[in-house]
């Protein structure tokens, strides 16, 4: 059973794009249905890659920032196991 999903003209244009190119690279055709159903798949393996940009920003930070934030960190050279954090946790 297919079901339609609407898009806007550019997204449009990308696919017919990646659809194109499959062909090209692969000498195979593909439908926009085949694309899409290989994106979705790929995008279940990497959820956060495809979740992570749709979440809201808590702290509006620029890129500057955030890279001068972790450049702050360092290492104290212990490791920590999950026994430790239940001990300080638990007791």
């Amino acid at each position: 059973m297919a079901t339609s999903v609407k898009i806007d003209d550019e997204t449009k244009s990308r696919l017919e794009r990646l659809q194109t190119e499959i062909r090209l690279k692969t000498g195979k055709r593909v439908t926009q249905q085949e694309v899409l159903a290989r994106l979705v798949e790929n995008a279940v393996e990497s959820k956060a890659d495809l979740i992570d940009p749709f979440r809201e920003k808590r702290v509006p930070l620029s890129e500057s920032e955030r890279e001068r934030f972790h450049d702050g960190m360092v290492s104290s050279g212990v490791t920590t196991t999950e026994g430790d954090i239940d001990d300080v946790l638990y007791g």
